[in-house]
């Protein structure tokens, strides 16, 4: 039996941004020894499931086509963390602690564009004087537009100002823990005991 788990990015917005797509196959195991009744009927048997582990669960990353880049970007970073947790064997966290710290890694790829762009810019400006016919451009080593900072720090804000519990709150948490400990760190303590680091 094949369970497809379906991951969404959007801060609870009916719409579907982004897509992790991973396989799980789950059998009935037996629990509970059965006893037998009356007339050699099984009698008493409790079964459960039981995931069998597979070297790699993730089949797929989807995002949505057409965003702005620094909207793909922040979904895709969020994606490639669930990803990276179904791949190095994170399993049972909460939807709390693994949207959390997808939303941090997300928010902490965002930071890093933006001051990517701000550190650009100095250079560009400069340049861009020099020649009245060049004109703003985003790229990945230029500076980024005006419209790009802003989307930037409003995307930034969404993550940060989420009220859901596990998208906010667990961003919230998230940020705290990694921001104590590290990134690192962080993710250590969440294998071992499936939660954030207080």
């Amino acid at each position: 039996m094949k369970h497809w788990k379906l991951r969404k990015v959007g801060h609870h917005l009916p719409e579907t941004r982004g897509l992790c797509l991973s396989e799980e196959q789950i059998v009935r195991t037996i629990l509970k020894r059965p006893t037998i009744g009356p007339g050699n009927r099984i009698m008493d048997m409790i079964t459960g499931p039981y995931k069998l582990v597979r070297r790699c669960e993730v089949t797929a990353i989807l995002i949505l086509y057409g965003l702005p880049r620094l909207q793909t970007g922040s979904i895709l970073a969020h994606e490639m963390m669930h990803a990276y947790l179904r791949l190095k064997g994170y399993r049972s966290l909460s939807p709390q602690v693994e949207e959390g710290i997808c939303q941090v890694l997300s928010h902490l790829w965002l930071e890093s564009e933006i001051i990517a762009g701000a550190s650009g810019n100095t250079a560009s400006s400069s340049a861009s004087s020099s020649s009245s016919s060049a004109a703003p451009t985003s790229s990945k080593k230029g500076a980024k537009t005006e419209f790009e900072k802003k989307l930037g720090a409003f995307i930034k804000n969404q993550i940060e100002t989420d009220s859901s519990v596990e998208y906010g709150d667990g961003f919230r948490a998230g940020i705290q823990a990694v921001e104590q400990y590290g990134l690192r760190s962080t993710l250590d303590h969440m294998r071992l005991t499936g939660s954030f680091p207080y």
